[in-house]
C-alpha cells in the first residue's frame, strides 16, 4: 500500500513538472495534478493490457516504437476525463507529455532510490 501511495505521489509531483515545461500541458493546482495522476495510473493498468494485446501486430513491426502511441493515447485520456488538465496541441502534447512523464518519473524514482541506501 505503501509503495502505490509513493508512486501517485512521485507522479502527481511529475505532473507539476511536466506543467511547467513548455511541451503544451496544462494543470492548474495540485489537486488537480494528484486527481491526473491517479486518474492516468488507473487508465495505465486497466487499459494498457488490452490496447497492447490489440496493437501487438503494430508494436511488433514498429520495434516497439508503437507503445509511444499507446501512452500518448492514454495521456489524452487523462487529460479528457479530469478538468484543469488541459493538451494545448491536443495528441503532439500528449506525446511530449508521455514522453516527459516517464523520464521524470524514472528520475524521481532513482533519486528516491538512492536516498533510501
Amino acid at each position: 500500500m505503501l509503495g502505490i501511495l509513493i508512486t501517485w505521489l512521485v507522479t502527481t509531483i511529475s505532473f507539476l513538472i511536466i506543467a511547467r515545461l513548455p511541451l503544451g500541458v496544462e494543470i492548474d493546482s495540485f489537486g488537480k495534478a494528484a486527481i491526473s495522476a491517479a486518474v492516468f495510473g488507473v487508465l495505465n493498468a486497466l487499459l494498457r493490457p488490452i490496447l497492447g494485446f490489440f496493437t501487438f501486430p503494430l508494436i511488433f513491426l514498429t520495434l516497439g516504437l508503437f507503445l509511444f502511441v499507446l501512452n500518448a493515447i492514454i495521456f489524452g485520456l487523462a487529460a479528457a476525463l479530469v478538468t484543469g488538465f488541459r493538451l494545448r496541441w491536443g495528441i503532439w502534447s500528449a506525446l511530449l507529455g508521455s514522453i516527459a512523464l516517464s523520464l521524470i518519473n524514472s528520475l524521481l524514482f532513482n533519486l528516491l532510490a538512492t536516498l533510501r541506501l
